[in-house]
């Protein structure tokens, strides 16, 4: 792919999906410094890939499926783990329902992952079963657990939502 071309896709996909690899990244590290090197080392490696995408969805797709991987690495890593962090408030710039976040980003990263995927991205179950190479039963019950989980933190925390949920 010529740089020109390359760098219009570039310009493209950051303006569609920067929010979401960003908060999907989050998501898991939790820390808003570490997701915005996790983003621009997913944008960075989507320029250097010198393949086309069959459609905008895929690019998203495989944004998505790399920041979650990025994630994965940073959470593994030995300089991660010795590290110690700064108290500091974990807030999705930009997201109306900050207050419902701060109890999602209390879940497991998978749970919070596809509760994210479903909920904020509109993706199916079909959908994320595919970004998440997974079989579709195992989404449906990772969504199911989520919301589970969700209700009893809400409960815990003195909210009452009935059988909503």
């Amino acid at each position: 792919m010529e740089s020109e071309k390359r760098n219009q896709m570039l310009a493209e996909s950051m303006e569609k999906h920067l929010k979401t690899v960003f908060r999907v990244s989050l998501g898991y590290v939790k820390n808003i410094q570490d997701a915005e090197d996790i983003t621009q080392n997913v944008f960075f490696k989507l320029y250097r890939y010198n393949k086309e995408f069959a459609s905008d969805e895929a690019v998203k797709a495989w944004l998505i499926r790399l920041a979650i991987n990025e994630s994965k690495d940073l959470l593994k890593s030995a300089w991660f783990k010795k590290r110690s962090d700064l108290d500091e408030s974990l807030a999705m710039p930009g997201n109306a329902d900050l207050d419902l976040y701060e109890y999602v980003k209390q879940l497991k990263p998978i749970y919070r992952t596809v509760m994210y995927l479903y909920y904020y991205e509109g993706y199916s179950t079909n959908e994320i079963a595919t970004i998440l190479k997974k079989p579709l039963s195992t989404v449906k019950m990772q969504l199911q657990r989520s919301r589970k989980h969700l209700k009893d933190i809400l409960e815990r925390e003195g909210f009452n939502y009935g059988t909503q949920y």
